[in-house]
């Protein structure tokens, strides 16, 4: 008996296999530390063997997807002047070949799939914290709270905004019903759940953000582009405006003081002036990458004494650019941050500028999200993470063909004169 190669590569029709990978991999993202190396072939396993299926269409046009490989590419380069070059060799490998694996997931999975694949995984998720987490004191601030089957607070509220996100996209963007929408119902009511647990001020503000951008973009679909354009650009400015007034007139400390945060944001602004100083040292190139937080080096061993870190591992700047800066110097830090901008402004572009895109509504989310919270995590910068997958799953999309808009005339030597059907004015458009 043969199996077609469409139940596992066509976009829209390997969506059972596509929703399954997606959320076993969202599993071994969140517990890998956990259940080892078997869980990272598991991902592997996922991913790789569709090349073997149909190679032509998984791997596309790779020279279109070469931007996407530059920042792995350096973090490679990284190990001739790493302070530590075994353990850089080795995060590189990984850091490559989950970019790797992402693109795949990016070419064989439509936007759909990818979104149940979500919901389910990240249901999958914190059911697991729920049932094995506990509860975690917080030296810093002398608060408890719940960390789930995480070591940080901050990881757990990440995937509780997923979680939120992705279910809102289903019935609100994507138009889900009956079963997936009760599906995205509950895991949202869990989301929400684990996210209050947390008390992660960065996740609940985050997605409150996202989420608030998403109602109001739906607004702009009843519009024509070109005052779709209009309108963002003049709502942006607006935006940027109120924000600075903010800054200037305290509104920040207002909204820190409500969820019981001061102007430190708990020990990360002084973080940062550490991050920041040694930066400094090696501007350029950094000390290669994930080579500065290493055991027996005086400076990572300072920080975590003075931030209670005993296990002295699992920790960083708190800062995706100052971290990245720190590790692959300004070069690296200049290659990750323009893929993170073009996947924003890209999916914007798309979608102010087509009649309906749900798949670039949905993926400007997603950046968005990672956009802002790459200001205080560095989601995007590890090997088998949820937040790099995502990362290079939403900027590969940019690299695949778009239809024609529906919008646009066709040429005048295309044209055809037809004549209506009789019943014409009483047939309902779908």
């Amino acid at each position: 008996m043969r199996i077609a190669k469409s139940i596992f590569v066509r976009p829209g029709s390997n969506a059972t296999y596509g929703m399954v990978a997606t959320a076993l991999s969202f599993f071994v993202f969140a517990y890998s530390s956990r259940f080892g190396q078997p869980s990272i072939l598991l991902y592997y396993a996922l991913w790789f063997p569709l090349v073997l299926i149909d190679y032509r269409n998984v791997l596309g046009s790779y020279h279109r997807q070469l931007w996407l490989f530059a920042f792995g590419v350096f973090t490679c380069l990284s190990i001739f002047w790493s302070v530590v070059p075994s353990v850089t060799a080795r995060a590189a490998i990984q850091y490559t070949t989950h970019i790797f694996c992402a693109l795949i997931a990016m070419r064989t999975l439509d936007i759909r799939t990818l979104t149940r694949g979500a919901i389910a995984g990240t249901g999958i998720v914190l059911i697991y914290s729920i049932l094995f987490g506990y509860y975690a004191y917080d030296p810093i601030d002398g608060t408890y709270s719940f960390v789930g089957a995480f070591d940080s607070k901050n990881q757990l509220g990440f995937y509780a905004s997923l979680g939120i996100y992705f279910a809102f996209a289903a019935v609100f963007v994507l138009g889900e019903r009956r079963i997936w929408m009760l599906g995205a119902g509950l895991a949202g009511l869990l989301s929400a759940y684990c996210l209050l647990a947390s008390a992660s001020a960065t996740s609940v503000l985050t997605t409150g953000l996202v989420v608030v951008l998403c109602i109001s973009l739906r607004v702009i679909l009843f519009l024509s582009p070109r005052q779709r354009k209009t309108l963002f650009a003049t709502v942006a400015i607006s935006g940027v405006v109120l924000a600075v007034a903010g800054v200037y007139l305290g509104a920040v400390d207002l909204v820190l003081g409500a969820f019981g945060k001061d102007s430190t944001l708990t020990g990360r602004t002084y973080l940062w002036q550490q991050g920041i100083a040694t930066a400094l040292q090696n501007p350029f190139f950094g000390v290669g990458y994930q080579a500065y937080w290493v055991q027996g080096f005086s400076e990572p061993e300072r920080l975590w004494e003075e931030f209670y870190i005993t296990s002295r591992a699992g920790f960083h700047f708190h800062n995706t650019y100052i971290e990245t800066t720190v590790e692959t110097g300004l070069i690296g830090v200049l290659l990750l941050a323009s893929i993170l901008l073009t996947a924003f402004v890209g999916h914007i572009n798309r979608f102010l500028s087509d009649i309906r895109n749900d798949e670039s509504y949905v993926l400007l989310g997603v950046a968005t999200l990672l956009l802002i919270r790459s200001f205080v995590e560095i989601d995007i910068l590890n090997p088998y993470h949820v937040g790099s997958f995502l990362f290079y799953f939403t900027a590969g999309k940019l690299s695949m063909r778009m239809r024609a808009p529906v919008s646009a005339p066709l040429p005048v030597d295309q044209r055809m004169e037809f004549a209506p059907p009789a019943n014409w004015g009483t047939q309902t458009s779908r």
